[in-house]
């Protein structure tokens, strides 16, 4: 059986602060396939980019550490494996950038203002790939041309102020997929652009997905971008994976009440003049709760067991793992249900 090319396993983040060390990312594992597109949904403040930027070698220290866990990186192109949590750091600015390619969530505080657009695009091909200067130029028009930028060959003299919101995501997608990497990923690529270019980025990422076989890890808020481009679905709520499984099973059986919440809370046309759904509540701050089921204050079916421990991640069937005590063995729903604190 085939390896993961990217498998996460019990990924700690901590950042050390002044109120004490804070658990962003407390326990996260999962992997993605080759050619597979993998999504991370949540709210803000869930930790799923600082999932990404721990993977990516970008967690600023101080304040920020992983404290725990591996992130094993498997390479096609080298044939070699990697554990991208205790490599050095020359050799991880050698993958960072050229197997692993992330699009960031803002394009305009991402691509320097004071750069054109064709040396952003070429600066990591030349340090990667060691190219001439003319060879590049002519790379980063090709790229543009394959992102569906027109006017490519006076674009790459311009500078990002000059551009569209779209424009610069679609650049932001360039300079990442330039250096044909393994591994794309994508914290919020469609943020702040208005539905039609959503649609265009989204397709042109699935494209490149499947046109060059490149695995891509999806990070989101937003479902509807999930069930559209990804095959897989990873649900993170407070620092922790709480449901992961197919996009199929996830969008129409959800276990885990913070899933079927999220999925509530979806705008239906069919009912236009009810008031949409939103689940009670806030996500806590990281290291707020010390004990018990993080979601436990928000969920519509806490009980006693919720508020003194913290559930594990339970295999249902096949890939589905759900984080919920509604699915331990010891107790069934009906059980469970009888001694619900609060109703």
């Amino acid at each position: 059986m085939k390896k993961p090319v990217l498998e996460v396993n019990h990924l700690r983040t901590h950042f050390f602060t002044d109120n004490g060390e804070i658990p962003a990312v407390d326990d996260v594992s999962f992997h993605i396939e080759a050619g597979e597109v993998l999504g991370v949904v949540g709210e803000s403040g869930c930790g799923k980019s600082v999932t990404s930027l721990s993977i990516m070698g970008l967690v600023p220290n101080p304040p920020g550490k992983i404290v725990g866990g591996e992130i094993i990186y498997r390479s096609e192109k080298t044939n070699s494996e990697e554990d991208l949590v205790t490599i050095n750091r020359k050799k991880m600015r050698g993958i960072r950038g050229n197997q692993l390619s992330m699009i960031f969530q803002e394009p305009m505080t991402s691509l320097d203002p004071l750069f054109k657009i064709g040396f952003q695009i070429t600066e990591g091909l030349r340090k990667h790939r060691k190219l001439s200067k003319k060879e590049a130029h002519k790379k980063a028009v090709e790229m543009l041309q394959l992102v569906g930028i027109p006017r490519p060959h006076e674009i790459v003299n311009e500078y990002p102020h000059q551009l569209s919101g779209g424009m610069r995501q679609r650049v932001m997608i360039a300079i990442a997929m330039s250096s044909d990497p393994e591994v794309l990923i994508a914290d919020e690529p469609t943020t702040a652009l208005d539905v039609t270019i959503q649609a265009q980025i989204l397709e042109l990422m699935k494209r490149l997905n499947e046109e060059k076989g490149t695995a891509i890890l999806l990070i989101t808020h937003d479902l509807g971008v999930v069930a559209e481009i990804c095959d897989r679905v990873v649900v993170m709520y407070s620092g922790k994976v709480v449901e992961q499984g197919s996009v199929r099973t996830i969008l129409k059986d959800p276990k885990h009440p913070y899933t079927q919440g999220l999925i509530r809370s979806l705008p239906k046309i069919t009912e236009r003049d009810e008031r949409l759904y939103s689940i009670p509540g806030n996500v806590p701050k990281p290291g707020t709760i010390l004990k018990g089921c993080r979601f436990a204050p928000r969920c519509p079916h806490v009980f006693d067991r919720c508020i003194q421990e913290d559930p594990e991640l339970l295999q249902l069937e096949g890939e589905h793992l759900c984080r919920c005590f509604l699915y331990a063995e010891e107790g069934g729903v009906k059980d469970d249900r009888e001694t619900t604190v609060g109703g």
